[in-house]
């Protein structure tokens, strides 16, 4: 029995150090602060370690510590009547997210792509990264929120419109910010 229990923890805790980037990143997105982020995660994967024989053997257990983590963060702002906004620094732009080596994280102009995203209703901004950031299908992105396909398409639609309608940023995307 505690041949099996050690195995287990091994495996999560293998899984934990080979996801935490992504992880990190994906709850930055979802909460625009880096002290929010770091709770969401222990919150998703104290929830994980809990059912971990169940998510062990899953066919796809990212998929499964998306849709605790998505289910989370709903969680922890749907008491809330207002817009969930990313917290600023005095002079108005939004925390930048800490340099953990990944692309999005070096980008020059990351901190305006981050006021943007600050800027979405939590289902757009949901919807947004998880299908933009996390690269998951329509079908993948419903899975994770816990919606249709159909909602997944408007309000990723609705979110992208909202972000391309923001002065700057699309010159930010297409060209750097660089004139």
């Amino acid at each position: 029995m505690g041949d099996r229990k050690q195995a287990r923890d091994e495996e999560f805790q293998a899984f934990v150090v080979g996801r935490w980037p992504r992880l990190m990143r994906t709850a930055f997105l979802l909460t625009g602060e880096q002290h929010a982020a770091e709770d969401l995660v222990q919150t998703t994967l104290e929830q994980t370690y809990v059912a971990w024989r169940r998510v062990g053997s899953a066919d796809d257990p990212d998929a499964y510590v998306r849709r605790v983590m998505v289910n989370a963060h709903a969680r922890r702002h749907r008491r809330r009547l207002k817009e969930f906004l990313a917290p600023k620094d005095d002079e108005g732009v939004a925390r930048e997210l800490p340099d953990t080596g990944d692309r999005i994280a070096q980008a020059d102009d990351r901190g305006a792509l981050l006021t943007a995203l600050a800027q979405l209703p939590p289902r757009q901004r949901q919807a947004v990264v998880l299908r933009y950031w996390e690269d998951l299908s329509e079908s993948g992105t419903a899975e994770a929120m816990g919606c249709s396909v159909g909602a997944v398409k408007s309000n990723a639609a609705k979110g992208i419109a909202k972000l391309r309608a923001i002065p700057g940023l699309a010159a930010v995307v297409t060209d750097g910010g660089r004139k």
